[in-house]
């Protein structure tokens, strides 16, 4: 797999550049935005892990650069990075389309095998949210207010299924079984008026 890195923290990008290298991915890294479209270009990666916000004003450039590059070599799937829970910047890329995305709080990255599992799901094609992101989406208030229709447990499949998580991986993580996780996620599609599955998932927490 071929990954671009735009981070302009040099500790956190080289980091990343030796543990991505350590798994036998090929690895480019930049520390501009301008310089992550054009890399994009040249390389054709399979995804681009991307720092939210970057230089010259520190807001969204990062992403902004992000969404270019996959408008220019489509299908890129890219993973961004924040340091602080932003659900507007994780709307905006979910909302985008056009190939797999994550969005995950850079405080993921210092647990490895979490950060790659991440990454993979989205190089893969899917969608992954962090789940602080998560949290804050479902606190937030809606007409009618479904999400307060949901028990305990439906909330932790709504959080995993937005996390990207398969039904059988959520039954794992659970302890509960494919079986009871599938009948979880069912109620809370019927709860929340929406589709069983990660994308109806994410449509209603973006919405």
């Amino acid at each position: 797999m071929r990954i671009v890195i735009a981070e302009d923290d040099a500790l956190l990008r080289e980091g990343l550049v030796l543990l991505l290298r350590s798994e036998g991915f090929e690895v480019a890294a930049v520390d501009h935005p301008g310089d992550l479209v054009t890399t994009v270009e040249i390389a054709e990666p399979d995804l681009a892990v991307v720092d939210v916000r970057m230089p010259p004003t520190f807001t969204d450039e990062g992403l902004r650069a992000a969404l270019e590059a996959r408008r220019r070599v489509p299908g890129l799937a890219i993973l961004a990075l924040s340091a602080f829970v932003e659900d507007g910047y994780a709307g905006d890329l979910l909302a985008a389309g056009g190939g797999g995305a994550g969005y995950l709080l850079k405080e993921r990255v210092g647990k490895p095998e979490e950060f790659l599992d991440a990454l993979r799901r989205v190089a893969a094609g899917g969608t992954v949210l962090d789940r602080d992101v998560v949290a804050v989406q479902l606190a937030r208030p809606r007409p009618g207010d479904p999400v307060a229709t949901l028990t305990a447990r439906e909330r932790e499949v709504v959080a995993l299924l937005a996390e990207g998580h398969s039904v059988p991986t959520i039954g794992r993580l659970l302890g509960i079984g494919t079986a009871a996780a599938r009948q979880h996620a069912g109620d809370v599609g019927t709860k929340l008026r929406v589709p069983d599955g990660a994308q109806a998932m994410l449509s209603y927490l973006r919405a």
